[in-house]
């Protein structure tokens, strides 16, 4: 089959022949259709770098259907056939859930770096359906699994390249064929990852043991990790690893978003100049809104952006207040931001347990109630494939002027939680909703205190990283308030499923 033709511009054409040559070396001919063993001991990395709106991700997604093309076994990280000697892999990663969601809505089949660093070991009675899916394997005949079972799933796969998500059509949970996780042990080939702006030296060295072709896809405009000193993992790449795209090929359809995101690339823009071009986009353009007060409503599933942590915790405590939630417990629908995993290192199959399923640190969860046990919660991952599971929590609740958090309820050992009605802007990279809310106050803060980030007025990184998570609204915040909500919290819009899956954290299962 041959690929639909693409027009690219003059710095994507050039940035897909360097990637193209950098592929040859290893092997890899898209240009021809030809593979080759990979080399031993050859490593290769390089970057592309571009603001929002640049064509990143369509140059992404066509280099992943020339590799396809050309023979390369897509890995997606939820289940891996048998090895070949002589196989070519390629696995696309993004730094978090969300992330990786947007690229498979753009079908790419993405995955995070946590579900590429282990693997899930399946039983083998199961194993034999997902060989036969892969193609590696004749169709197997397994007790429990009718033949409309087996053709329900083949179809979701031709469709869908998820071995998980072809299982659960045919009735299955996670819990049913995966008996565990094991860190990989053995490289894979290319990797290609985005939002490379939020890996930090730990993740990058960890993806360069694995990957010894790795392409970089990042926007160097954006906020580098804390406790980088502003500095990005490809900024230390010599300059002919760094491909840059200038173009603004989405400026093209006359997006007043990207506009304001870009605008902020000239230096001489102060703080209340920018303001008032959002005020003018905003007095044409309905995807522009300047609002006097923050929407409760859409803070249940979007959380509104702000800078300081003070700001944050006065949003989460006016966003309870005015659903009415309790002091000592959760709503159905609140939602909640993955602190951490706190077990001991002698926990670690719990912990991989935990992390493979995709509660890192930063994921986004909406709250759905109590589990079956006493500290466990059922819980819906926004951006995983397999949404709801059941985990032990530690809930931690802020409060205005209190160093710790108030603690509703709290298994002895799993996931912490944050509330995640509002968030800051450092923790919302990665992630994009439909419609955004910036706190403008906090913005206007940054600006007040001159601070500079790796050359750049950090005022102007904080509402470009915001403005840029916006997909369709951008609403600029004015004032401290809160619209109440026009209706209760509800977990009626998330994608139903199977039964939640349930994720130890105690030291022993009942």
């Amino acid at each position: 089959m041959a690929l639909p033709r693409v027009q690219f511009s003059e710095d994507q054409a050039e940035a897909h022949d360097r990637v193209a040559e950098l592929l040859r070396g290893a092997g890899v001919d898209i240009d021809e259709g030809l593979l080759t063993p990979a080399a031993e001991g050859k490593a290769a990395v390089m970057s592309v770098l571009g603001r929002a709106g640049s064509g990143k991700t369509l140059l992404l997604s066509h280099l992943y259907h020339a590799l396809e093309e050309t023979g390369v076994e897509v890995v997606s990280g939820d289940y891996e056939g048998r090895r070949r000697k002589d196989r070519r892999t390629l696995a696309i990663l993004a730094p978090t859930n969300k992330a990786a969601s947007v690229l498979r809505g753009n079908a790419v089949p993405a995955t995070t770096i946590h579900r590429i660093l282990y693997t899930p070991v399946y039983d083998p009675e199961y194993e034999k359906v997902a060989e036969w899916l892969a193609g590696n394997g004749e169709r197997p005949q397994i007790e429990g699994l009718t033949d409309q079972a087996l053709d329900r799933a083949f179809a979701f796969y031709q469709a869908q390249k998820s071995v998980p998500g072809a299982l659960a059509t045919a009735g299955l949970r996670g819990s049913d064929f995966i008996i565990g996780w094991k860190r990989r042990d053995d490289p894979l080939d290319i990797g290609f990852v985005d939002e490379a702006s939020m890996l930090d030296e730990r993740q990058f060295n960890d993806l360069q043991e694995i990957f010894p072709t790795l392409l970089l896809f990042g926007d160097p405009a954006q906020l580098a990790p804390v406790g980088q000193s502003g500095e990005m993992v490809f900024d230390k790449l010599a300059a002919p690893r760094k491909l840059k795209l200038s173009r603004i090929h989405r400026q093209e359809a006359g997006n007043p978003i990207l506009d304001l995101a870009h605008a902020l690339g000239d230096e001489e823009l102060g703080f209340q100049e920018f303001e008032r071009r959002i005020e003018a986009a905003a007095r044409v353009d309905d995807r522009v809104v300047v609002a006097p007060r923050v929407d409760a409503d859409m803070m249940a599933r979007s959380p509104v952006l702000v800078w300081r942590n003070v700001t944050r915790v006065r949003l989460i405590q006016a966003f309870r207040g005015a659903y009415g939630a309790p002091p000592d417990a959760l709503l159905p629908g609140e939602p909640l931001i993955c602190d951490g995993i706190e077990l001991p290192l002698k926990h670690r199959k719990k912990r991989i347990d935990l992390e493979a399923r995709g509660l890192i640190k930063g994921a986004q969860v909406i709250y759905l109630g109590k589990g079956r046990r006493p500290g466990f919660s059922r819980l819906h991952v926004v951006g995983a494939q397999e949404p709801q599971i059941s985990a032990a929590s530690i809930v931690k609740i802020e409060f205005p002027d209190q160093e710790e958090p108030f603690i509703p309820f709290a298994a002895r050992m799993g996931a912490a939680f944050l509330h995640g009605s509002a968030v800051t802007i450092h923790k919302a990279q990665g992630s994009q909703w439909p419609a955004v809310q910036l706190f403008a106050p906090d913005i206007w803060a940054a600006a007040q205190s001159g601070r500079v980030e790796a050359g750049l007025p950090l005022w102007k990184r904080l509402a470009y990283v915001a403005i840029t998570r916006a997909q369709e609204r951008l609403f600029w915040v004015t004032r401290y308030a809160l619209a109440r909500p026009k209706a209760a919290l509800t977990v009626e819009d998330l994608r139903s499923g199977p039964a939640p899956l349930e994720l130890a954290g105690e030291e022993e299962r009942s």
